[in-house]
């Protein structure tokens, strides 16, 4: 029985440890926090199976974003009262004063060349042949005058009446004139496209030129391309014929100008249609027995009173290129320029000096 009872506490006792061990310690109170647990995404494990997201970003201050710029609203009624002034000081200019107004250089669309950088250097002087940078002569209004009536010791080209003085040279025979192929109407005669230079018929030396013109009414074209025509002493040496009143061309081929060599001094030119005069002192060249030049051409003009060039020594016959000068008889005609435009001459007449 003794044994028994001992067996009896043996296996009571292994109970009790067997129960001991599978209970927790408890953990004695201490005033330590415990330590805060791990989270899963922080261990190796966890950041296996699922990928980490990524750190929010801190927020930072972004700067204030700027507005669109808006046009500043315009005071309206400050507009229109400054526009209602400019439109009645506008209204209240002379016509001529709003066409001096108008910018000189319209668009380039619609302007033929008002001058050029690569033509040849003028002799004796630092511009080119219709040079694009030469100053523009000032603009002149002639005083008022009557068509100058000829002396008694003129020479006659063109009285209003008949082209009987003049002519067009045969292209088929040198030194020949076919018959005047310009109309004559009212007192005046008008250049006709396609007919060429209207020539005199008598040859005309040193002398004093009165020629009267008048380019189209109605403007059409500008440059040169607007009432052009010119006047060749010795058919050779051009005064410029062009419509100038507001009309931006290179400062050697407007109006009164010797093409291509000089301008003239002011722009005397009237508005379009009205007639205008030139007065002309014309000193022919001169030429040794071997055809050398012993003396210059020289001209001096007068355009509606006003003098243009006074005692002006040509290099050489007028054009777009510098010539040399060649002997030449003592005399030659005046030729009248078809350019195209139906420009008017009349009153021309020549007194010999």
């Amino acid at each position: 029985m003794s044994h028994s009872i001992s067996c009896l506490c043996l296996i009571v006792a292994s109970a009790a440890f067997a129960v001991a061990q599978d209970s927790p310690a408890k953990t004695p109170a201490t005033n330590e926090q415990p330590a805060a647990e791990t989270k899963p995404a922080d261990s190796p494990a966890a950041a296996a199976e699922k990928p980490a997201e990524p750190e929010a970003e801190k927020p930072q201050e972004q700067p204030a974003a700027e507005k669109p710029k808006q046009e500043a609203k315009p005071n309206k009624p400050a507009e229109d009262k400054k526009a209602a002034e400019e439109k009645k000081a506008a209204e209240e200019k002379k016509p001529e004063e709003k066409a001096a107004a108008k910018p000189a250089d319209a668009s380039p669309k619609s302007m033929t060349p008002i001058g050029y950088t690569d033509t040849q250097l003028l002799p004796g002087q630092p511009w080119r042949i219709h040079d694009l940078l030469r100053p523009r002569p000032r603009a002149v209004t002639p005083g008022a005058d009557s068509p100058a009536a000829p002396p008694s010791d003129a020479i006659v080209l063109f009285d209003g009446t008949d082209l009987s003085n003049w002519g067009h040279q045969d292209s088929k025979v040198p030194g020949q004139y076919t018959p005047a192929r310009w109309t004559v109407k009212d007192g005046y005669m008008e250049s006709k496209r396609g007919t060429g230079y209207l020539c005199s018929l008598d040859n005309v030396g040193s002398c004093q030129l009165h020629i009267e013109w008048a380019s189209p009414k109605k403007v059409v074209g500008d440059g040169q391309g607007r009432g052009n025509s010119g006047i060749k002493l010795w058919g050779a040496f051009e005064v410029q014929v062009l419509d100038s009143y507001n009309n931006r061309t290179y400062a050697d081929g407007q109006a009164g100008a010797v093409y291509g060599q000089y301008p003239p001094a002011v722009n005397a030119t009237l508005p379009p249609g009205e007639w205008q005069a030139y007065d002309v002192i014309y000193e022919m060249p001169e030429f040794d027995d071997d055809g050398k030049l012993t003396k210059p051409a020289y001209l001096t003009v007068f355009h509606n009173g006003v003098l243009l060039h006074h005692h002006r020594e040509l290099t050489g016959p007028t054009g777009r290129a510098n010539s040399k000068y060649s002997s030449h008889p003592p005399g030659g005609s005046i030729m009248l320029q078809d350019h195209g435009n139906p420009v008017r001459y009349r009153n021309i007449w020549v007194r010999p000096l």
